[in-house]
């Protein structure tokens, strides 16, 4: 029985919860992370001293942290969530690596804006450059899954969909006016369509 030290909420936590999922692997999940358990906690830092969720814990005791490396370690070592063949992986870590560096980042201030009410967060041009950088940048999902694939890669479903999926999903729950996308909405309602997609993507979580 492996471990996730990390809240539901959390987007990060998320991923590597539905790939446990999807792999079928059972797990036991333990409540980390602000307002619930500070990770600041001697015993949360001895496993990541970044004090950041989630944490993944082997049956051996051993600690892995970072969201995007779990996924990639649960690929390596337990399933076929990554294509063999290479150009194809290359594909798949393409959009793997583009959703963390170029995808999440224009978010921040429209999130924090409309759905946490961060004071601080209340600049009209701020909050409309976050929305359109955002949307530029699902202007370049939608070109490509307008190629016809089934899933960001190809045919098979890897962890790219995963991590594409819950930023996708947030693109859709965060209140503002969107720009139509149906190819992007066609994929979406996809990974919905998945058991594990379906219950990590819920109405009531961003």
């Amino acid at each position: 029985m492996v471990r996730v030290l990390g809240r539901v909420t959390s987007i990060n936590v998320r991923k590597v919860l539905w790939a446990l999922d999807e792999l079928g692997i059972s797990y036991e999940r333990e409540d980390w992370g602000l307002p619930l358990r500070d990770p600041n906690d001697p015993a949360f830092l001895a496993l990541n001293p970044n004090a950041q969720i989630p944490v993944f814990i082997e049956d051996d005791g051993s600690a892995i942290w970072e969201s995007n490396a779990i996924l990639v370690y649960l690929a390596q070592t337990r399933s076929a969530l990554l294509p063999e063949a290479p150009r194809a992986l290359g594909f798949a870590l393409q959009w793997f690596t583009w959703q963390a560096t170029e995808l999440n980042p224009p978010w921040g201030y429209a999130l924090n804006a409309l759905v946490r009410k961060r004071t601080g967060y209340d600049d009209p041009a701020k909050i409309a450059e976050s929305i359109a950088t955002w949307t530029a940048r699902m202007d370049l999902l939608e070109a490509e899954l307008r190629k016809g694939n089934a899933f960001i890669a190809g045919d098979d479903f890897t962890i790219a969909d995963i991590v594409l999926g819950l930023s996708i999903h947030r693109w859709f729950i965060v209140p503002f006016d969107h720009k139509p996308m149906p190819h992007v909405q066609a994929y979406y309602e996809r990974l919905k369509q998945r058991p594990a997609g379906a219950r990590w993507m819920p109405d009531d979580m961003v």
